[in-house]
């Protein structure tokens, strides 16, 4: 399984750095995994649904 940093995925998800850390530790990024201040998230899961944003 290859990994990805919180920087790297930054520029996928088009979010901050700062706010995939946030969604990493409340759980929300699936396979996510701390290594030290970094953390790895695999780099083919989905970019978690933001509640704040509703369906019309």
């Amino acid at each position: 399984m290859e990994f990805s940093t919180t920087n790297e995925m930054s520029k996928i998800w088009n979010i901050s750095p700062r706010r995939i850390s946030l969604l990493c530790s409340q759980g929300r990024v699936e396979g996510a995994v701390k290594k030290g201040k970094i953390w790895l998230i695999p780099s083919r899961v989905n970019k978690p649904e933001d509640p704040r944003r509703m369906n019309k």
